[in-house]
């Protein structure tokens, strides 16, 4: 029961649905990605993906200072999986995501120096 409640939780949020999405459409986003697509203080990202992790929903990996996050469809139940395939099934088409989708593509196209180097 508790892993069904933090999904829900974890889905109840914009913000969080827009991040499952960004991740979907590539394989993996450092935190600092995340901030500049979604225009919101790094404190705050980070407790939407504290969440997101907590309903194990998305994977992370630290990489120098930086953590960088994946979708988790590897050794997920089928709860979290069948979550992930109903929002991606859902939202794919809205023009905020649609949006969302634009910004990253400019994000991970610049050609300057990142933060953090990916």
């Amino acid at each position: 029961m508790l892993g069904f409640m933090n999904i829900t939780k974890a889905l109840a949020d914009e913000n969080r649905v827009r991040i499952l999405l960004a991740l979907y459409g590539e394989n993996e986003l450092c935190v600092c990605r995340l901030i500049d697509m979604l225009e919101l203080a790094p404190s705050t990202v980070s407790k939407h993906l504290f969440i997101l992790r907590n309903a194990r929903l998305v994977n992370c990996r630290k990489e120098g200072r930086w953590m960088h996050y994946r979708l988790n469809t590897n050794g997920a139940s089928k709860v979290v999986n069948g979550a992930l395939e109903w929002v991606i099934r859902s939202m794919a088409e809205d023009p905020l995501v649609r949006k969302d989708a634009e910004r990253l593509r400019d994000i991970l196209s610049e050609e300057t120096t990142t933060k953090c180097g990916s």
